[in-house]
């Protein structure tokens, strides 16, 4: 029991009661889609936060993030409508074109956009007491992380800092790898961990000002490289499966993550990373389909072991291929259906190697450049 003599108190009170219960975003979210869909939007499928309107030849996309928004369309009467309805139903405010979005600064330029979060990798640095480290050229990931070794002081500091140079990948793919492995340790991290974690934030301090460009494309179509580094983790021999998902010419959609099994061969190690790449390329076709810009062609994945590409077109079950999952081998069907080919490339043309291992200087800078993260604005 509480007494309140303001009424104004009694209002702040309550406001921090109702939107601090845990069904708060739900009963939010359920409230906003209620209405968007009564403005004639459909959720997609692919993403429920995402929501798509199509009259006639005017199309609009609108993507929510909890109280955040990004709507765009093809045509500027439409948008101001929607706007205004907005307006109307909830407390909005327009900031007018995209320039800030969840800590990253958007860029309109001639080839596409340009992200960065230059200031946010400065306050990670802020934050580890590195602001004024010296840099360094390349990530130091080459050797293979034990579980093992001196415990740290501060794991939470650790796992604090881990878990925002996440979040720093979503502009800075190259970081993908080396982050993975920093994060994998979270739970226990240890002096090699810790050691990991200030190469990264060396590296980042010489690039902070290293952004993303997603370039236009004149051509509508997915491109994919899959990689796999048989048995790379010294303690469980599972493999690390890395793949990069263009779209035209645009970097999209990247991951590296350890695999959940052991592989008893490398071509079994790549063939997963190939189901892995598969996998996010149906989605994102789908996805395409949704928002009304469908790839009638198939998607090329490209990787870099012979055996694997002979497995999607013909997954003999020998003996040493028997032991699959036969989940894994939807990607011969998707094969045989035609909605993707399995080709080879050379490993020096294997972009998804860099999600995979660390790599030598001169070659982590080319496969760099080749994922869209650039310097300046172009």
């Amino acid at each position: 029991m509480f007494s309140v003599n303001s009424p104004r108190v009694f209002l702040i009170l309550l406001d921090k009661l109702i939107y601090g219960l845990k069904q708060a975003p739900r009963a939010w979210f359920n409230r906003f889609a209620t209405f968007i869909t009564g403005i004639d939007f459909t959720p997609t499928c692919s993403d429920s936060s995402l929501f798509v309107l199509r009259r006639g030849h005017d199309v609009a996309y609108l993507l929510l993030y909890v109280d955040d928004m990004v709507l765009t369309g093809s045509s500027t009467a439409p948008l101001q409508r929607i706007v205004d309805r907005l307006h109307a139903e909830f407390a909005v405010k327009d900031l007018g074109q995209l320039r800030f979005f969840l800590g990253i600064d958007v860029k309109r330029t001639a080839n596409g956009f340009y992200l960065s979060q230059q200031r946010y990798a400065e306050d990670i640095l802020e934050c580890a007491g590195m602001a004024n480290c010296k840099s360094a050229p390349t990530v130091d990931a080459k050797g293979k992380l034990s579980a093992y070794g001196p415990k740290i002081d501060d794991a939470k500091h650790y796992s604090s800092l881990a878990g925002a140079l996440q979040y720093l990948t979503v502009t800075r793919p190259a970081l993908a790898f080396a982050v993975q492995q920093a994060c994998l340790h979270m739970h226990d991290p240890r002096e090699p961990h810790q050691t990991l974690l200030k190469w990264i934030l060396i590296y980042v301090r010489g690039t902070s000002s290293l952004g993303f460009c997603l370039r236009a494309s004149a051509e509508l179509s997915i491109t994919a490289y899959s990689d796999a580094d048989w048995a790379g983790c010294p303690d469980t021999r599972r493999s690390t499966s890395g793949f990069c998902v263009f779209l035209g010419d645009a970097l999209v959609s990247w991951s590296s993550k350890r695999q959940p099994t052991v592989s008893r061969s490398s071509a079994e190690a790549k063939y997963r990373a190939v189901a892995a790449a598969a996998a996010e390329c149906i989605w994102l076709r789908q996805l395409l389909g949704e928002l009304h810009c469908g790839i009638g062609k198939a998607t090329v994945t490209y990787g870099d072991n012979v055996s694997a590409v002979y497995m999607s077109a013909n997954p003999v079950h020998h003996k040493r291929t028997k032991h699959i999952e036969l989940d894994i081998h939807f990607v011969h069907e998707r094969v045989q259906l035609g909605d993707l080919r399995v080709l080879h490339v050379p490993t020096g043309e294997q972009y998804a190697d860099i999600m995979t291992k660390g790599l030598p200087t001169s070659t982590f800078k080319v496969f760099r450049s080749s994922l869209c993260v650039v310097l300046v604005a172009p």
